[in-house]
């Protein structure tokens, strides 16, 4: 018995707005049903003494201690910018 059926199988090419052939449908929904029969393993697996992890590696935010600096001479960003007025760089309005 499939788990899924050509009925939604379409439907969900609809939502995408993908246009399938009736060919496609029955392909896809085969092979939608071995993809969630292979899913269905999974439940079949002791996660009983498993620590529920959001990655794989041991992985931790290293950062560096925030340390304020000087920054670029003022003359120094001006010198690339392609527009400038009284020491800004000067953009393109985009609010009216």
């Amino acid at each position: 018995m499939s788990r899924i059926s050509i009925d939604q199988v379409k439907h969900v090419a609809n939502l995408a707005r993908l246009a399938i052939t009736e060919e496609e449908a029955q392909k896809f929904t085969t092979q939608l049903d071995a993809i969630i029969s292979f899913a269905e393993l999974l439940n079949e697996v002791d996660t009983d003494n498993v620590e529920p992890t959001s990655h794989v590696l041991d992985m931790k935010n290293v950062m560096r201690e925030d340390i304020p600096g000087s920054g670029l001479p003022r003359e120094e960003v001006l010198k690339n910018a392609p527009d400038q007025k009284d020491g800004q760089i000067k953009v393109p309005a985009i609010i009216e």
